[in-house]
């Protein structure tokens, strides 16, 4: 009997021990779960919602969207999703501009000679009398010729940006191409090359006619690759032309390091990239190390990154000018493969996976009239006559 009431006595004390306990985790876990107090006023807290007919109207959209900007341009404790991104921009390394040097007219100059137009125009009689009669006519060359010497180099670069020119072959660099670039195929000049205009293999078979403005004694370097032509691996590119140390704009007097040969898109891939970018030399370059053996209709040798020969003669040229456009398979490509390459034809085809039909019903309720067509030249029974 005395042992029986010690135990009694031993688990009460054991279950009061544990409510105590649970009890402790229970007030600890209600301070944990505790909000702490903000760091700062919250938004529109000095507003007394019991009395809201009592607050001051705006009475119009203007006055809402000015004590709006004004409460946006306060700075608040907390973080906002334009500090977030400010951040973001501040960690997040920006490309270089590894382009000619740039140096904008002054202001002043440009406002002084825009007004000395225009007071030319106003004493012009024959443009009035155009103007009043809508007859007048502005010559595009003009029209043209002001657009590259203001906006064009721009338009361009973010021209190159959409087609991934700069983030294929400069990786963390661009330019801006301060020299125009002119390409044409043709005797005539009828296939030119814009800035991702489409043009068959056939058009660009033979070395097109290039034209830029450049001084008389100045040199310059002529390159065209294909990012997006080789067979082998995805990240080297293919040399179709490379032309140094040209004098003037004479191209034809250059030092040709590696011969022209026409574009070879693989049938099946899609469109690929032809591109043009001239560089401005400092002096004569050596370019020894890259010569290739003419015709040189070897992948192998043609087989180049545009990175690495920058980086090789980054101190003596400069990229300045850029064309491209883009090409897509045709019969001249069976050609080039077969005759100037000695090779097989690639073809890239897709194998399409077989039409899915589900179980067929030997009593299709609610089905189409044209159900049992779908079973008919397959493996499994049809039944009935259709």
């Amino acid at each position: 009997m005395a042992l029986r009431s010690t135990a009694c006595v031993l688990l009460r004390a054991a279950v009061d021990a544990g409510l105590k306990h649970q009890a402790r985790g229970l007030r600890s876990t209600a301070v944990l779960g505790h909000r702490s107090r903000p760091l700062g006023p919250m938004p529109n807290e000095d507003i007394d919602w019991t009395q809201l007919d009592s607050l001051e109207k705006y009475r119009s959209y203007t006055r809402y969207v000015r004590a709006a900007e004004e409460a946006d341009r306060k700075d608040v404790w907390w973080k906002t999703y334009r500090k977030y991104r400010e951040e973001e921009k501040k960690e997040a390394i920006l490309p270089v501009n590894i382009g000619l040097p740039y140096q904008r007219p002054s202001r002043k100059t440009e406002v002084k000679e825009r007004k000395k137009v225009m007071l030319e125009n106003k004493k012009n009689p024959e443009m009035e009398r155009d103007n009043r009669l809508r007859t007048f006519r502005i010559p595009l060359d003009r029209v043209k010729t002001q657009w590259e010497q203001t906006n064009g180099p721009f338009h361009i670069k973010r021209l190159a940006e959409h087609y991934g020119i700069y983030k294929d072959l400069f990786p963390m660099a661009y330019f801006v191409p301060r020299v125009m670039l002119r390409v044409a195929y043709g005797e005539d000049r009828s296939a030119a090359v814009h800035y991702g205009n489409h043009l068959t293999p056939s058009q660009a078979a033979q070395a097109p006619q290039i034209d830029f403005e450049a001084e008389e004694n100045s040199l310059w370097t002529l390159l065209l690759t294909s990012p997006d032509e080789h067979l082998v691996d995805g990240e080297q590119e293919y040399l179709h032309w490379l032309v140094g140390n040209i004098r003037g704009n004479s191209v034809s007097l250059g030092e040709e390091i590696c011969p022209y040969i026409s574009p070879f898109p693989a049938r099946g891939s899609g469109f690929h990239r032809y591109i043009y970018i001239l560089f401005k030399q400092e002096g004569p370059v050596d370019y020894s190390a890259d010569l290739r053996s003419s015709p040189c209709y070897c992948l192998k040798q043609r087989t180049f990154q545009t990175l690495d020969f920058y980086r090789k003669h980054q101190d003596i040229i400069t990229p300045a000018g850029l064309a491209f456009f883009q090409c897509q398979w045709d019969q001249s490509v069976s050609h080039t493969f077969h005759t100037l390459l000695d090779m097989r034809e690639p073809v890239f085809e897709y194998d399409r996976p077989p039409v899915y039909h589900p179980p067929q019903k030997k009593y299709p309720h609610g089905q189409p009239l044209r159900y049992l067509d779908r079973y008919r030249d397959g493996a499994e029974k049809t039944y009935g006559i259709y």
